[in-house]
């Protein structure tokens, strides 16, 4: 069933989006929005109501216009972070790991097929993050605490890693752009020292999640439409920014700004830097190149919709 701007209110009339309430107004205005659109203007809205205070720089001024955005999956972190979360909330009793198996097969079968399936994503986007609905937005923020210690803090790619702090070095702001949970996508960023975090938005009412998401995953355009939303907020000058993934499907984000760099890249999105010019980082070797695994090319935006599918099958 569609919710095309549908969002549930509290006694006062306000919708929480990320856990922050919201104006109908405000709700509206994003509604009246295309999907992909919504979903940038809901990341962007959530990255900023965040809050998060820019860690301190060693340079002597703060360059304000400029900016660093990352993926995360393959790109800043081994494997997708959904994926992690998954395995940490089966370990819970989320859901069983005959389940975790069915997600990761599901993947498995993407990457053979090798080529993202659009009606595939449109299909998982009404269930996504469906497996939290109902449950407290603070208490799976506090499991995605512990899962980030337990299964990825040693999975971050230690050069992608070294490119962020060279733009923190020089003033600039960075923030992860990703399609996992927005919640999670704050939990990586702050642990990593960074700014803040676009993630998916998911639909919260009276501190507990509904099961829906706010537009759709934040995937390929609609990256895109976070990065532009949010420069308008921060007064960035895209030109002067720089965006780093693995994934083609991030081209639109890639395009959007000055300077593109393919980070342990995919082989379309390889070729496509080629073409372009644009820079190619590989921190794998040959081995890890041909064995990542679960994590995606798509990244998390088929495996968060794989999760939530699975366990929403499951539960009927």
């Amino acid at each position: 069933m569609e919710h095309e701007g549908a969002s549930e209110r509290s006694d006062d009339g306000r919708a929480q989006v990320a856990g922050v309430a919201e104006s109908a107004d405000v709700m509206a205005a994003v509604s009246a929005l295309d999907r992909s659109q919504r979903a940038g203007e809901a990341a962007a809205a959530a990255a900023v109501a965040a809050g998060e205070t820019p860690p301190a720089s060693t340079a002597a001024e703060q360059d304000l216009t400029a900016a660093a955005f990352f993926d995360v999956d393959n790109t800043m972190m081994v494997g997708a972070s959904i994926f992690h979360f998954a395995r940490g909330l089966a370990a819970r009793k989320f859901f069983t790991t005959s389940d975790l198996a069915g997600f990761a097969w599901q993947q498995l079968k993407f990457r053979i097929g090798g080529r993202e399936d659009k009606t595939g994503i449109a299909g998982h986007r009404d269930t996504a993050l469906s497996f939290v609905a109902g449950r407290p937005v603070a208490e799976v923020t506090e499991l995605g605490e512990e899962i980030y210690d337990e299964l990825m803090a040693d999975r971050i790619w230690a050069g992608t890693r070294a490119l962020a702090q060279m733009h923190l070095d020089a003033g600039q702001r960075v923030w992860l752009v990703t399609a996992t949970p927005v919640e999670l996508a704050l939990i990586i960023a702050r642990r990593l020292g960074l700014t803040g975090a676009l993630g998916t938005v998911a639909e919260s009412v009276d501190g507990h999640y509904t099961g829906r998401l706010v537009g759709e995953i934040l995937h390929g355009p609609a990256k895109a439409h976070a990065v532009r939303a949010l420069a308008v907020t921060e007064g960035l000058d895209l030109r002067r920014c720089t965006a780093y993934s693995d994934s083609v499907n991030d081209v639109p984000m890639l395009s959007a700004v000055g300077t593109a760099v393919a980070v342990n890249p995919d082989a379309e999105l390889r070729d496509v830097a080629k073409e372009k010019g644009w820079q190619i980082r590989d921190f794998r070797t040959g081995r890890k190149a041909a064995r990542i695994g679960v994590p995606s090319v798509l990244g998390a935006g088929a495996l968060a919709g794989a999760v939530a599918a699975g366990v929403a099958y499951r539960r009927r």
